[in-house]
């Protein structure tokens, strides 16, 4: 309360709030001339109270769900706005019922004071004043938070669950996972949001006719260009210098036995001379144009380089020059077409356990663990409560029939095993979607796919048939390979090593590129 308050009678307080509350009253009554009217002033008043509600629980943390958040800025907002419709048609209705003018209405529902007119208008005039722009801010503020709301992942996520439900497990467990969707699968300006939202109309259609592929097909072909989203933070001119990757992989022994392959990955851009590297690609000193057949980006019908002095050099597939192959997309060279799984990313089954393994989250020490791991997960079933029963049932009876003395001395070991692999299948299997293991091929690297052989093979051949390199020190010089030491190449060969002159060469072609 102000100082000065406290020196107004208390009854001249209360009679001011109760003649407030009597013309606001009034002017409810006023524009409720029929049911229709007196509905539009229910649905808007209740949508408002509620909506106001909702919001201080969502910013209390008390409501989360997506589906509350599409009540609180997409329901209560259109119910708020037929609200307000309702009452000028009931007006309308009314009057052409009644045969009445106007002024006859606002004489009948309205007192004279609320009429008479003064400088300022009429006391009704100033409150459908009040009202308008009470009423134009609010549907300001909710169009403003719907359009917050629907940018934040969680709602992209959670709010179509059958059909995200698999993009959304594999986005929390993603490199970018703090990177909000809409940041590439929108853009900015205005142009790209209006493309989005009309997309996403009809995303919403095919998902309440059941109109979706299952599973989503790839590639998505409105994604914003790289240079709008994936360059914002990743720098073409910062890519430069060499980085050690170094992949580990189990046998299927008792012991699981480590497998070493160290690669020296060569990241240069080639904007330094004679530092030509794998985001050479996409560097400024040459762009690369392609086509595929039925524009899927795997098997690629001719592939142009462009230099900046002007000349073009085109590759053409000789497996495919008899055939007419339909192709709308020619497309420019960026980070997706390698970086196709940068957040979605779905494991491959054996690279999966390893990676667990690796990380302590499966116990290296128990015995045959990368072999039975993968026994547990690789098959399919019909039901997610199914998978994992099946997963604890293979590894608990395994260890009971083979290893009984491990369960006790093992058992928490073995438990932390077996919900990590209930964790695994379950991220990357979602039967309703018909996604399983292999599905979405990851093209960043050529282990588990075609990936830079797309390219790089000979089969696609310039003017002289000279197929596009494909030696694999071009990329990453290799230190170890599939070795139990996890820098093999970099010792001195010896004459008894059946690959000696591999081993020398690949030492001597990691200490020559190291020291340009």
């Amino acid at each position: 309360m102000v100082k000065w308050q406290k020196y107004i009678p208390n009854y001249l307080t209360k009679s001011k709030d109760e003649a407030m509350k009597k013309k606001y009253l009034n002017f409810i009554r006023g524009v409720s001339i029929n049911k229709i009217g007196f509905t539009g002033v229910v649905l808007t008043t209740s949508s408002f109270v509620a909506m106001i509600f909702l919001e201080l629980l969502r910013i209390a943390g008390v409501l989360t769900n997506a589906y509350i958040g599409l009540i609180t800025y997409l329901l209560l907002p259109t119910l708020f706005v037929i609200g307000l419709v309702f009452i000028p048609f009931g007006w309308f209705k009314y009057k052409k019922e009644s045969g009445k003018t106007a002024k006859e209405l606002l004489d009948r529902q309205f007192t004279v004071e609320e009429l008479e007119k003064n400088k300022l208008g009429s006391t009704l005039t100033r409150t459908v004043l009040i009202f308008t722009l009470v009423n134009v801010l609010f549907l300001s503020i909710a169009s403003m938070r719907m359009l917050q709301f629907m940018d934040e992942p969680v709602f992209c996520g959670t709010a179509c669950h059958s059909v995200m439900g698999p993009e959304w497990a594999t986005y929390q467990v993603s490199p970018h996972s703090r990177v909000a969707c809409v940041s590439c699968h929108v853009g900015e300006g205005v142009g790209a949001l209006i493309d989005s939202k009309l997309n996403g109309t009809w995303q919403m259609i095919s998902v309440t006719f059941n109109l979706l592929e299952r599973p989503i097909p790839t590639p998505v072909h409105q994604l914003r260009p790289s240079r709008e989203t994936c360059e914002k933070c990743h720098w073409p001119e910062k890519f430069y210098g060499s980085k050690i990757k170094s992949i580990v992989h189990y046998s299927t022994d008792e012991i699981s036995s480590p497998k070493y392959t160290t690669l020296v990955l060569k990241i240069d851009s080639g904007e330094e001379v004679g530092k030509s590297g794998i985001h050479w690609h996409i560097g400024k000193s040459n762009q690369i144009r392609y086509a595929s057949i039925e524009d899927e980006r795997e098997e690629m019908l001719w592939v142009e380089v462009l230099k900046n002095n002007g000349t073009v050099k085109r590759f053409i597939n000789k497996k495919h020059t008899d055939i007419e192959y339909n192709y709308k997309d020619v497309r420019i060279m960026d980070c997706v077409d390698c970086h196709n799984r940068a957040t979605h990313i779905y494991e491959d089954p054996i690279d999966a356990v390893d990676k667990r393994i690796r990380k302590g989250l499966i116990d290296h020490s128990l015995p045959f663990v990368k072999r039975e791991a993968v026994g547990a997960i690789i098959s399919s079933f019909t039901t997610a409560d199914l998978a994992n029963q099946i997963i604890q049932n293979h590894i608990l009876s395994f260890y009971r029939e083979n290893y009984p003395n491990l369960l006790g001395t093992k058992g928490e070991s073995i438990d932390k095993a077996i919900s990590t692999l209930q964790n695994v299948y379950n991220t990357n299997i979602h039967y309703g979607m018909n996604v399983d293991w292999g599905v979405y091929p990851n093209f960043l690297g050529h282990k588990n796919g075609s990936g830079c052989f797309r390219c790089h093979n000979k089969d696609l051949v310039d003017e002289i048939s000279t197929p596009i390199k494909s030696d694999c020190t071009m990329c990453h010089s290799i230190l170890a390979n599939d070795s139990p030491q996890p820098f093999t190449y970099l010792k001195n060969a010896t004459n008894e090593n059946r690959d000696s002159a591999m081993h020398v060469y690949l030492k001597n072609e990691f200490l020559e590129y190291s020291i340009k």
